[in-house]
């Protein structure tokens, strides 16, 4: 009778850990209004100099300086960039040329759950 009491509890702590990490895994989706803020707040934050750019920032930048559009991240409308990657899906085209920019904008994202 304990074996099987020991067996329902882990049972159980495991259906409650994968469901955990399911609901974890299906995040929100940013709105117009996540990317407005973040934009908002890139430019200042590059200012202020308290965004970190990675090589990957750097990179993307150089690519936006040149006009060149990669598969994951494309400037379509000529505004804003669209791309698979969520931390930097809706910002300023202009703020793409810019790495430091680039950081503040992914720090930004990855605050609001992104």
């Amino acid at each position: 009778m304990r074996r099987l009491m020991e067996v329902v509890i882990a049972f159980a702590l495991t259906l409650l850990v994968w469901l955990a990490a399911t609901r974890t895994a299906h995040g929100e989706v940013p709105t117009a209004a996540d990317f407005a803020a973040c934009n908002e707040e890139a430019p200042e934050a590059a200012k202020a100099g308290t965004a970190s750019p990675i090589m990957g920032d750097h990179v993307r930048a150089g690519r936006a300086r040149a006009g060149v559009r990669t598969i994951n991240s494309s400037d379509v409308t000529g505004r804003v960039i669209e791309s698979s990657d969520p931390q930097i899906h809706g910002m300023k085209a202009a703020g793409a040329k810019d790495a430091t920019y680039q950081a503040a904008y992914r720090s930004c994202m990855r605050r609001k759950g992104f």
